[in-house]
């Protein structure tokens, strides 16, 4: 017996070290337990976070059929034991509490022998169940620092026969054996899910960091693990076609959480002005209104020029006349300048030529303009000055504009299998070339910063030292930007080279943006509109058309949209017109 006993000590430990799902590893301690002592019931009960109380965690009683807590999924409805009353003082009248506060074993052979605790909570239990607790063995679990995070009490040992003996003295440090174990398990365990929780708090605070960082992403970082997390399930669901094999183990459901929350970390490099740019001329600020100043200025010229030219003897009506076109003629041209600096209509050659014209109206500057400035500014500016008074343009491609990168850029590292090409400056803010920018308000600099935001988030995440069960992160966060006909960024990866869990966070991450209802710069979209304008993307091959079919036949699309779009952006979406039906 005491070999057997011996024996399976060691596999309990073993299995205790190996054990990562808490209920299973708690009732592994108190089963095992049982079975080395042949106790009829037990319970293990766990330190609260505060270590105040000792919380019921597991209740078994054979003779009862009692089965609480654990695995079961039924709580235990019973009220923690306090370790302190209410002055503070140390509760030694209750057993369980007595081992948590002295960090010593108790054998009692008989409760209702014994005036040294209090048993009258046991005794009612009895009455009540017509059962008779007697032996008690009450070890506390101790962690390596011999902190106690836990109670394991058992209750009537049997003997062969099935009769209640008290427990033998022999048997007691095998359980104190055990116990060590499992607080060592336990306290392993509680540090690591601190550790995930930790570690989710981060992720959380980085992307509420990011959202905050810009209207223009409010929200996305948080809701798209969530849309990620329901299209995942939805595929692990599948009993039959394109998923039937898709199952993700418990250590990769988190790292597609992580993936999910971290996805976007990237952005926290790019510059706010450029994600926020509304207008074509804006940096940190509108830098229209430094052209608007010249317009003024030019606007004064011609009132001088007017005055001098009476003064000098010419016919007044006429030259009233000249001056009132030019006038009109030079309001003309900065509406249409500040038109083209809202970037709201395509530029046609037409118009750049106009700009162009404009650009050529000179004026006198005659302040010198190379002092006030910073070391970078000043360091940009060409080294030969102009003498004053010094000619200058209406508007201005100036070499100042140029920035140049100062290092090489990280889309460049092509052993990454990196394909996005960088353009030759890190910006360019010159006045005629932002103006001149086809659609929209970006130019190529800019759009490279806002998709440079993947590269950095791959090289973010790559430089972390992720354990083996969080490999895949970086691969997984960094693909929602490819596409599957390879046309994609960062690395222009297919559908081939792409793993499911990125697959699928490419299409959140999609969908999230479309039907995103806190974007300063659009209107919310239909639910309707949006999975149109997805299904165009499945026909030219930018997206997996199997998860789009699977996002729409699960119903995840209108799951999402009912928590998390306006009530007025839901409408009916027909899918029909969208999936593939058996005939087809």
């Amino acid at each position: 017996m005491r070999e057997f006993r011996y024996r399976r000590l060691i596999e309990l430990g073993i299995a205790l070290s190996a054990e990562r799902d808490h209920n299973l590893l708690m009732e592994m301690i108190l089963l095992g337990a049982k079975e080395l002592t042949n106790a009829d019931g037990g319970t293990l009960y766990l330190t609260d976070e505060t270590g105040c109380e000792l919380r019921f965690e597991i209740v078994r009683n054979d003779s009862l059929g009692i089965a609480l807590g654990g695995t079961t999924g039924q709580p235990v409805p019973l009220p923690p034991v306090r370790l302190f009353d209410e002055a503070g003082r140390p509760n030694h009248q209750n057993v369980s509490s007595h081992a948590a506060l002295s960090g010593s074993t108790v054998n009692i052979a008989d409760a209702y022998d014994t005036d040294i605790f209090d048993f009258t909570g046991t005794e009612a239990f009895d009455a009540k169940n017509g059962y008779r607790s007697t032996s008690f063995l009450t070890v506390p679990l101790k962690n390596h620092d011999a902190d106690v995070v836990g109670v394991l009490q058992l209750i009537n040992a049997r003997d062969p026969s099935g009769g209640t003996i008290p427990f033998s003295s022999d048997v007691a440090p095998l359980i104190e054996a055990l116990a060590s174990h499992a607080a060592v398990a336990l306290d392993n365990q509680m540090l690591l899910d601190a550790q995930k929780d930790l570690f989710k708090a981060f992720i959380q605070v980085l992307a509420n960091a990011i959202d905050a960082k810009s209207a223009y992403t409010g929200g996305h970082c948080r809701r798209v693990p969530e849309l990620t997390n329901m299209l995942a399930r939805a595929a692990s669901a599948a009993t039959r076609g394109p998923f039937a094999d898709f199952r993700l183990s418990e250590d990769e459901w988190y790292a597609l959480e992580v993936a999910g929350g971290l996805h976007d970390c990237g952005k926290v490099t790019t510059p706010e002005y450029v994600v926020d740019k509304s207008t074509k001329l804006e940096t940190l600020y509108n830098r229209l209104h430094e052209i608007r100043m010249r317009f003024e200025v030019v606007k004064r010229d011609v009132e001088i020029a007017y005055w001098k030219a009476v003064a000098a003897g010419g016919d007044a009506a006429a030259l009233a006349e000249e001056r009132n076109r030019r006038l009109a003629e030079i309001d003309a041209d900065y509406g249409f300048v500040a038109e083209c600096n809202l970037g709201g209509e395509f530029m046609a050659p037409d118009k750049i030529e106009r700009l162009k014209i404009i650009a050529a109206v000179t004026w006198q500057r005659t302040l010198d303009d190379d002092i006030g400035l910073s070391w970078e500014e000043a360091h940009r500016k060409p080294a030969e000055k102009a003498p004053l008074p010094a000619t200058e343009f209406l508007l201005a491609d100036k070499p100042e504009h140029i920035i140049a990168w100062d290092e090489p850029t990280l889309g460049e590292d092509t052993s990454r299998g990196f394909v996005v090409k960088p353009p030759p400056h890190k910006f360019n803010l010159g006045e005629l070339y932002n103006l001149s920018v086809g659609r929209g308000t970006l130019t190529a600099e800019d759009r490279f910063h806002i998709n440079d935001h993947i590269v950095q988030t791959i090289m973010m995440l790559e430089a972390l030292p992720f354990p083996k069960t969080l490999k895949r992160v970086p691969e997984w966060a960094g693909g929602h930007h490819e596409k599957m006909d390879g046309s994609g960024y960062p690395k222009g990866l297919t559908r081939q080279q792409m793993s499911v869990p990125a697959r699928i966070i490419a299409i959140a991450d999609i969908f999230e943006a479309l039907t995103a209802c806190d974007r300063p710069y659009k209107t919310p979209k239909k639910l309707s509109e949006c999975i149109r304008i997805m299904s165009f993307m499945k026909k030219d091959n930018h997206l997996d058309p199997d998860l789009f079919e699977l996002f729409l036949t699960s119903g995840v699309y209108k799951q999402y949209a009912e928590a998390f779009l306006q009530p007025e952006q839901i409408d009916e979406v027909d899918i029909g017109q969208y999936v593939k039906t058996a005939a087809q």
